[in-house]
């Protein structure tokens, strides 16, 4: 029974890494994608405005999060590979935090820079006539630099693959071990990750009261050319619902199977498995939403946007 519960083991572990490594060839590809969209002159003209620079750095992010996510320990599917060192697992760790710390910087940059931009009222446009595109680049830059500072014990509490008291998994050599974090840096983590969400929610939240407020503002409008339908503030606003859901739903999903990979030791492969797909998921899914659900044009009553979640300003 022991040998064909191993079996069964091996061949879920297999799986998920095979379904992980689709995962992140389709992220790569998207990433790139809109990556050259938002850099290219062809697409983003000769200068580069706020939300080319801060889709940018949002798609760096994710790229480091998919690559160093998908393809360290799951390689061996297919080549073989050594075990992991104490070298890779600090590496491998502390920019995979950076990135996923600066990731959820930049998005909350993305909403705020929104908000501000859709909000009616002078201190708005006060903001947006100065050179945003110099404020987004040292605050986008500053998100890098605040998520390496955040994480910088990292390679001091990570060391090398975890050793099991037996030496009989085979598996247990590519789990990184750690040396226990303390609780306070656990509460900092937690303060920090808090601190962004909420500002998301709050942004997000509030451009969609915005959007539908002006939304049935011109509902009498629409009706009497007869043309009532889905119109683009309520496209907009059911994108920045889904991206905002979609990043909370998977972050608290992240964080519980993050947990029960610490707490059961057994399940560590298995777990970490699970917890790669879903770290890997927003970087996979806000790509395509935001290339599928491109630019389209707003324009009413002072509101006039190529989209109400990527702004052209």
């Amino acid at each position: 029974m022991s040998a064909l519960n191993k079996a069964l083991k091996t061949t879920e572990e297999v799986a998920l890494q095979i379904i992980l490594l689709c995962q992140v060839g389709i992220a790569a590809v998207a990433n790139i994608l809109l990556l050259v969209h938002n850099l290219s002159p062809n697409f983003a003209g000769p200068q580069l405005r706020p939300k080319h620079v801060i889709l940018a750095h949002i798609t760096v992010g994710n790229l480091l999060i998919i690559l160093l996510t998908g393809f360290p320990s799951n390689m061996t599917v297919f080549v073989p590979r050594n075990p992991l060192n104490d070298l890779n697992c600090k590496l491998e760790y502390f920019i995979r935090l950076v990135a996923r710390s600066a990731n959820m910087c930049t998005t909350c940059i993305l909403s705020s820079y929104q908000f501000i931009v859709l909000v009616p009222g002078k201190w708005s446009r006060v903001i947006l006539r100065g050179n945003t595109s110099t404020f987004v680049h040292y605050s986008c830059n500053s998100c890098w630099i605040i998520s390496v500072l955040n994480n910088v014990y990292i390679p001091i509490k990570i060391s090398g693959p975890w050793n099991t008291d037996n030496n009989t998994d085979p598996n247990s050599k590519w789990v990184c071990s750690n040396s226990g974090f303390e609780l306070v840096m656990v509460f900092l983590r937690f303060v920090h990750d808090a601190i962004f969400i909420s500002i998301m929610v709050w942004t997000s939240v509030s451009m969609m009261l915005l959007l539908y407020r002006h939304h049935q503002s011109l509902k009498h409008i629409h009706r009497s050319n007869g043309s009532l339908g889905l119109q683009p503030e309520a496209r907009a606003a059911n994108t920045i619902l889904m991206l905002m859901i979609t990043f909370v739903c998977f972050y608290l999903l992240d964080c519980i199977c993050i947990f029960f990979h610490i707490s059961f030791v057994h399940f560590r492969v298995w777990l970490r498995h699970v917890s790669e797909i879903l770290a890997a998921s927003f970087p996979t899914i806000s790509p395509l939403m935001l290339i599928v659900r491109g630019p389209r044009k707003i324009s009413a009553k002072g509101i006039n946007t190529e989209n109400a979640f990527i702004n052209s300003h």
